[in-house]
């Protein structure tokens, strides 16, 4: 038995190209083995015809071909023609279907039962194993929508928006107070990825409280910044430090208004002595004064004014002063 799927080795053809070409083989082949076989028949029947005896005279005896030589020719030509009808129906087909099946889109069975038990929309509380329990919306066994955390072994939680499990959108975190069992509120604002991004509102300890922009639980952007000791600050912040142009009041009524550089006066700045009617302007470096002009302002109504004014500083003979001034310039 041939092959009839071998295929010439060249190059790229189309399928129908490739199919007629293998018809084509295979059809070949089936004639050649055909012609050879009846052949292999007529050299077969001669043995059987009546031979003329050496003396002239016909041989009276003649004997017929066996059976199963007759209809070896019938059959050649039976398997030719069912031959040529499957290759030229499986041409048909050929030119319709792809080379390679395609791949299996359904699921199995056994990920319907499990795509069935995600949890999806909303349910009620849900209890893992370390006792935590949520409340609220689901997506693809993600909280995801609006829902309630409450986390047991830190008694806080947390009422917002989630997005595929984890804090994303408008969020309230507040935290137990062991000595009431009350909770207090610790961060009203936007949430993304988890964390702090966006604007919003947290209270720190001993009544400390800061309002502005946030970057991954961060103070980053404009804030303002109200300390337990009464002071406040309102200006730009930078991962978690003031950094940029921010005025900070203290307490005792001073305030400065200037550059910043990682939570310290740095750079051009002006520091108001409003106890003691002065005022320093010029440069700082990392918190203290380096180079400037101290001066009155508004002493007289100053809480604790001090005993020895700044002398006002003036030029005996300001004409001297810019003729020297010329000739040292021109001797240069």
């Amino acid at each position: 038995m041939w092959d009839v799927f071998n295929e010439p080795q060249g190059a790229i053809q189309s399928p129908t190209d490739r199919m007629d070409n293998l018809v084509v083989n295979v059809l070949g082949n089936i004639r050649e083995k055909s012609r050879k076989r009846d052949y292999d028949m007529q050299t077969t029947h001669s043995r059987f015809e009546p031979q003329q005896p050496l003396g002239g005279e016909a041989d009276v005896r003649t004997t017929a071909a066996p059976n199963h030589l007759k209809s070896r020719k019938h059959g050649v030509l039976s398997m030719y023609s069912d031959t040529k009808q499957r290759m030229k129906q499986h041409a048909r087909e050929y030119d319709f279907m792809p080379f390679l099946q395609a791949a299996r889109r359904n699921p199995s069975r056994s990920a319907l039962p499990d795509d069935k038990a995600k949890k999806r929309g909303r349910r009620a509380t849900v209890f893992s194993v370390t006792g935590d329990e949520y409340t609220g919306e689901w997506l693809d066994n993600k909280k995801h929508g609006r829902g309630t955390q409450v986390w047991k072994k830190s008694g806080s939680i947390y009422n917002g928006e989630w997005k595929m499990g984890k804090r994303d959108g408008f969020g309230t975190y507040s935290v137990l107070v062991p000595d009431t069992k009350t909770y207090a509120k610790k961060y009203c604002g936007e949430w993304k990825n988890g964390m702090k991004h966006g604007h919003g509102t947290f209270l720190y300890h001993r009544c400390s409280v800061y309002e502005g922009q946030w970057s991954e639980d961060q103070r980053s952007g404009w804030g303002r910044m109200l300390f337990n000791g009464g002071d406040t600050y309102e200006g730009d912040w930078t991962k978690d430090k003031e950094h940029g142009l921010g005025i900070r009041r203290y307490a005792n009524g001073n305030w400065y208004e200037g550059s910043w550089r990682d939570g310290k006066k740095n750079g051009k700045g002006k520091l108001y002595y409003c106890d003691r009617g002065h005022l320093y302007e010029g440069l700082w470096v990392r918190g203290e004064p380096k180079c400037g002009t101290l001066e009155d302002f508004g002493g007289d109504h100053a809480a604790q004014p001090a005993k020895c004014p700044i002398p006002q500083v003036k030029l005996a003979d300001m004409e001297m002063v810019l003729q020297e001034a010329h000739l040292a310039h021109l001797n240069c």
